[in-house]
């Protein structure tokens, strides 16, 4: 069986997450997709919540959606989060000839130069790139030449087990965690942005609160 990942910092998961991975599954035929929250994102700003939280956040979100389910491997890995070390660990439980999918947005697609070992995630999965129906995905140039002719479209890409890019339209809902979380500093209303169950956790343990002479949120996506 495939395995689809969604990899993200999830600070905290929002309908924006939610909306993109139901549609991945669909278009991927995939019976589940693992959403996974990145312990230390090393290209980006640290998240201001403990991993444990994000993890129960994302746990409460897709708690009753059908064919969506949080994976904590990269908190219990712990350190730096890298993702051709988690592509390489489900290759080794799956074996070499299931596909992979990993899931992106084109923001980090253009971005995938600097990744760790960048190259080496085409030995081990398929690139799912998300983005908002007409947009055109751009790589940086040396990533454009190591891509030529790896583009692919699903029916074409599954029979291989790795090592195609796949451009993929999904619905682009204009929500974003940095907003969320400065409503919250704000004291501001968040629903419908994000599931009841989560809006519940955060008002339990009381995240995202406004934090004495910080005038906003970071920028964790």
């Amino acid at each position: 069986m495939s395995v689809a990942v969604f990899g993200g910092t999830f600070d905290p998961v929002h309908f924006g997450h939610l909306r993109a991975a139901v549609e991945v599954r669909e278009a991927l035929n995939a019976k589940v997709i693992r959403l996974m929250p990145a312990a230390i994102p090393w290209l980006k700003d640290q998240p201001g919540t403990r991993p444990e939280d994000r993890l129960a956040m994302l746990q409460a979100a897709v708690r009753d959606i059908d064919g969506l389910e949080a994976d904590d491997r990269e908190l219990r890995r712990g350190g730096n989060t890298y993702t051709v070390d988690t592509l390489q660990e489900l290759r080794t439980e799956i074996g070499d000839s299931e596909p992979i999918y990993f899931a992106m947005g084109a923001d980090a697609f253009s971005q995938l130069h600097r990744w760790r070992e960048w190259q080496a995630l085409f030995d081990l999965a398929h690139i799912v790139v998300m983005h908002r129906p007409g947009y055109r995905v751009q790589a940086d140039p040396v990533t454009e030449r190591f891509l030529a002719g790896r583009q692919a479209t699903l029916p074409l890409a599954a029979r291989d087990a790795a090592g195609r890019v796949i451009e993929l339209p999904v619905t682009q809902l204009e929500i974003s965690a940095t907003d969320i979380r400065r409503r919250l500093a704000n004291g501001q209303a968040v629903e419908f942005l994000m599931p009841p169950a989560v809006i519940q956790y955060i008002n339990v343990h009381g995240l995202y609160q406004p934090v004495p002479n910080q005038a906003k949120c970071g920028s964790n996506d």
